[in-house]
């Protein structure tokens, strides 16, 4: 019996990061299609209408994350006109489960290799500094950019967000226009950081 224990184990060990694995490369496969629809206002990804006001209209997205419960896309119609894409990852009571997830989802995309831009050509790191969610706090943000911050793609942000609500904690992920201000800042970025740990959207290492 104990043999066949020892044999099992590497079997079920492998499954189980087998299973990891194929949830990871979806997260960052999807994630790096909406990014890659960016330019043309996620029009490619676009489902149908589900709200509309004066100045905005929501569509549902046909792209939605591995778990999600809602994903978007939101156009304005204001000047200036703008864009962006969000996805509900996951809502919950507890705030340790929702606190593990938002470090999950965060390991998951940062440092990914995107290939974007014209002819799918450009390659672009997507990199964004940790924070470590505080229960006290309410809401975590943790922006992400896209290196170099060169062409249409300095203009965009990803945002991963910890929020807490009547019901518990909601955890989103966005693709979204940066603002003008904050697009001033990553202008002359040029430099991607180091290399090691960079994922590719299919998980190999670059």
């Amino acid at each position: 019996m104990r043999n066949t224990i020892l044999t099992l184990a590497p079997v079920l060990l492998s499954a189980t990061l087998s299973a990891q694995g194929v949830f990871s490369n979806k997260t960052q496969s999807v994630l790096e299609k909406v990014i890659q629809d960016y330019p043309n206002h996620f029009y490619n990804i676009k489902g149908e209408l589900i709200g509309q006001a004066l100045q905005t209209a929501r569509y549902k997205s046909i792209l939605d994350l591995p778990g999600s419960s809602s994903c978007t896309i939101t156009l304005y119609t204001a000047s200036p006109e703008g864009s962006g894409w969000s996805c509900t990852v996951l809502e919950a009571a507890d705030f340790n489960q929702a606190k593990k997830k938002f470090a999950e989802i965060y390991g998951q995309i940062s440092n990914s290799i995107i290939t974007a831009g014209g002819g799918g050509q450009k390659t672009f790191i997507l990199s964004g500094q940790y924070e470590e969610p505080v229960e006290e706090k309410k809401v975590t943000h943790v922006v992400f950019s896209l290196l170099p911050g060169i062409g249409e793609m300095k203009k965009l942000k990803v945002e991963l967000s910890l929020q807490e609500e009547s019901n518990g904690w909601k955890i989103s992920l966005s693709v979204q226009d940066r603002d003008p201000k904050e697009e001033s800042q990553f202008a002359e970025i040029g430099r991607a950081p180091n290399s090691e740990g960079r994922r590719r959207s299919d998980g190999s290492r670059f």
